[in-house]
């Protein structure tokens, strides 16, 4: 068995990022850039009022100064002329500060009587005037090439003046889940069966990634069934199987796939719960291979399908964050596997974070998982640790799962 550590490294170094390809601005949103973003011009492209007012020159904005309004500019009309001495154009948020003006007189410290204005608060040269390229200026590099795309991107990008964008690929997924025991939700369960929760949890997981998922149908505990995956799964960045690779009689993944051209970098993980997971390549496809209990399948996900997505996107690839946090309850010494234990998080009186696992930490037990708030880490042959101790966590809520 080699580390969680050493079999992560192994499949991040195998991955490549997905090819480039052009979307619209709108469809950007939590895709990866390809290639950076630079300002294609000013913002805002001249000087422009931050207020309603009225544009001047400083020298004439004195206490009780009576102004000649001479015209109005609202954005996107400007003024055509130039303000003179004693004179002032009325302007609106946004407006281009007209030739000869060099100071706003907001509305409310002015008094408009017709054409004329009166000061009421002496005028200060620049005050309210946005320059022109004072949020970026045309060549600025304002979004990195391997940057997620938030909201914030995107407004970002429009003020930039990009309609489209150079982002990487989604990777696809294809999602196998075997047995004979296994039914997808809604389907008719077999004697002795289960319903499948592997793919659907799974499938979530990949879009909350930004890749997306094809959920294959159920594959029978037959080499040929396992083994005709290898014709479907062609121009897929990864397939990712679930059960069939321990060691029992019917655990037949391994084999299938190797009769169809795997060739196996890895198998089983000293690490708790998830210790039957495989990688490997068929052909050009990466295969990450789960354990068939969903609470191994799901967290074997985090530990590895997540940082193995991130990479494919065109991210810089790494372990899921890991914070600390204080024990609820003593846990016990453990044994030569890394253990994941599912647990709560509260806040206690003194604000720590205190972190309580759960007093079962059975691999079947998805109940468990979808109330947990973190895994607590345990590394090999950790020793017993009383309550109060800190530890390592990984906080599920903030993978945005």
């Amino acid at each position: 068995m080699i580390s969680v550590e050493e079999a992560r490294d192994r499949i991040l170094e195998a991955l490549c990022p997905t090819p480039a390809e052009i979307v619209a601005l709108a469809d950007a949103w939590n895709r990866v850039t390809a290639e950076p973003v630079t300002a294609r011009l000013n913002q805002p492209p001249a000087d422009v009022s931050a207020m309603d007012g009225y544009a001047l020159r400083a020298a004439d904005g004195v206490l009780h100064a009576d102004l000649l309004v001479v015209g109005a500019a609202p954005a996107g009309h400007p003024f055509q002329g130039q303000v003179c001495p004693g004179e002032a154009v009325r302007l609106f948020t946004g407006s281009v500060v007209p030739v000869g003006a060099d100071t706003i007189l907001l509305q409310e410290d002015a008094t408009r009587d017709g054409d004329r204005v009166r000061v009421n608060e002496a005028a200060v040269a620049g005050r309210h005037i946005r320059r022109a390229g004072q949020d970026f200026a045309a060549g600025d590099l304002l979004i990195r090439s391997g940057q997620r795309m938030t909201a914030r991107d995107i407004g970002l990008a429009a003020a930039a003046n990009y309609p489209w964008l150079s982002v990487h690929r989604r990777p696809t997924v294809a999602i196998l889940a075997t047995g004979d025991e296994i039914a997808m939700p809604g389907e008719p369960i077999p004697a002795g069966g289960i319903v499948s929760s592997n793919s659907h949890a799974l499938a979530a997981l990949v879009r909350a990634a930004g890749g997306q998922p094809i959920i294959l149908p159920v594959a029978r505990d037959e080499q040929a069934a396992i083994g005709a995956v290898a014709e479907s799964v062609g121009g897929t960045d990864m397939l990712v199987t679930t059960g069939g690779a321990s060691v029992g009689d019917h655990d037949l993944v391994i084999e299938a796939l190797k009769a169809r051209g795997m060739t196996l970098d890895f198998w089983q993980i000293a690490m708790r719960p998830g210790k039957p997971l495989l990688f490997g390549r068929l052909g050009d496809t990466p295969v990450l291979g789960l354990p068939g209990n969903p609470v191994s399948a799901m967290v074997c996900a985090i530990l590895f399908l997540l940082p193995a997505l991130t990479r494919l996107s065109g991210l810089p690839a790494a372990p899921p964050p890991v914070s600390t946090a204080f024990l609820g309850t003593p846990v016990m010494q453990n044994d030569r596997r890394a253990d994941h234990l599912r647990a709560t998080v509260r806040i206690d009186e003194i604000g720590r974070i205190v972190v309580t696992p759960f007093p079962v930490q059975d691999s079947g037990m998805l109940r468990r998982l979808a109330c947990a708030d973190a895994l607590v880490l345990r590394a090999p042959n950790a020793p017993a640790l009383p309550e109060g101790a800190e530890v390592g966590i990984i906080r599920l809520d903030s993978l945005g799962l």
